[in-house]
């Protein structure tokens, strides 16, 4: 299995950028996706996660800023990131996982490699 994220990348406050998580060796459709991230210094946090269905469930910090969507055919999650701020500055990591609609990390079973997102003031 592997979920390979892209898109980061240095922007400014105010910005927007596209991350993608293309997976490949799991019945994709089958699993809930999830994006977390770690900045410096802190803990790991969820961020959204879209089950199958394409249900999903936003951090208070990013609900209204960040839109997740998948497309089952083929085998990717996107998460579009508007109106970034400098919290937002972490590594981004998707996620895989078969507890259907999960908040926590240790439910999930497959990460990707993470990619930086950095927001300037």
């Amino acid at each position: 299995v592997q979920l390979q994220a892209s898109g980061g990348g240095l922007v400014q406050a105010g910005d927007y950028l596209r991350l993608s998580c293309a997976a490949s060796g799991l019945a994709f459709s089958r699993y809930s996706m999830a994006w977390f991230r770690q900045a410096p210094g802190k803990e790991r946090e969820f961020v959204a996660v879209i089950v199958s269905s394409g249900f999903t469930t936003y951090a208070d910090s990013v609900k209204g800023r960040f839109t997740l969507s998948r497309d089952n055919a083929k085998n990717t999650v996107y998460l579009q990131m508007n109106s970034l701020k400098p919290e937002d500055t972490a590594v981004y990591y998707c996620a895989a996982t078969l507890r259907w609609g999960s908040l926590r990390n240790l439910d999930y079973t497959y990460w990707g490699q993470g990619t930086l997102v950095t927001v300037s003031s």
